[in-house]
């Protein structure tokens, strides 16, 4: 990321003050969190409003739309979106739950897509968003797939508790991640949030990285995710074989210019 000294490490670090509570910052908030001069907030500040990366709200700033738009079209310009719609809404009629579609970052998940019902369980889930991936089926989905370095990264801890029922033993973990890796599916049981549970499954590439994560997610009252687990495997699976024929028919073109 450039410097802080640069104009564009300045905007970045106005854009990444925002975090998932804290949706609207005054000038003064934004001064504080960045270390960067009142003024010069102020200036870049306006330069991004222009730009629609930012919007004003009364004397306050929030993101701007042209953000999402941006993130939109990089999701769907890599074609993962496009590709695993279908098979989202396919795992959504099937359960009649909460349906997710993450990615990895570092040690963490960021939603991308979420499909829910009318009787969706209350989780605390946003595209964008993130959570750490010991404590979720995605993220576990993830972790027993991915280098590793991240791995090991996860594993060596803290693992933090977010619920009761948190896994926080590293080698409970491992042991967990290992059955992952054996039945390709992974489960999560109120570890994040409480009375939720869920079922997710690896969609890997080429390599048997993974690209990305499917899950279904429900309150434990009505849903057991051992009943989904085939479900969501198979619509991972099918997400992966299509980005797969999709690469062979648009090879990438290795070029000085790309």
């Amino acid at each position: 990321m450039p410097g802080p000294e640069t104009v564009l490490g300045k905007a970045a670090a106005l854009l990444f003050a925002f975090g998932p509570d804290e949706p609207q910052l005054s000038l003064s908030e934004l001064t504080a969190r960045t270390g960067v001069a009142k003024p010069t907030v102020h200036r870049v500040a306006g330069d991004l409003v222009a730009l629609r990366l930012l919007e004003r709200v009364g004397s306050d700033y929030r993101l701007g739309a042209r953000l999402f738009e941006l993130g939109m079209r990089a999701s769907v310009e890599r074609g993962l979106l496009e590709v695993a719609t279908p098979f989202l809404q396919d795992v959504r009629e099937r359960t009649r739950e909460t349906v997710h579609l993450a990615v990895p970052e570092g040690t963490e998940v960021v939603y991308v897509a979420k499909l829910g019902d009318h009787q969706q369980a209350s989780t605390p889930t946003r595209l964008g968003g993130r959570m750490p991936m010991h404590c979720t089926a995605l993220g576990k989905a993830l972790l027993a797939h991915t280098d590793p370095e991240v791995r090991d990264a996860v594993l060596a801890g803290p693992l933090e508790r977010r619920t009761a029922r948190t896994v926080v033993a590293p080698g409970l973990l491992h042991r967990q991640l290992e059955r992952v890796r054996a039945s390709g599916v992974a489960f999560e049981h109120e570890e994040a949030v409480a009375g939720v549970v869920c079922v997710a499954a690896p969609v890997l590439g080429v390599d048997d990285r993974p690209v990305a994560a499917v899950s279904a997610t429900g309150p434990i009252t009505r849903f057991d995710p051992t009943r989904h687990a085939a479900a969501v495997r198979a619509a991972a699976d099918g997400i992966a074989a299509t980005l797969a024929r999709r690469r062979e028919l648009t090879p990438e073109v290795h070029s000085p210019e790309h």
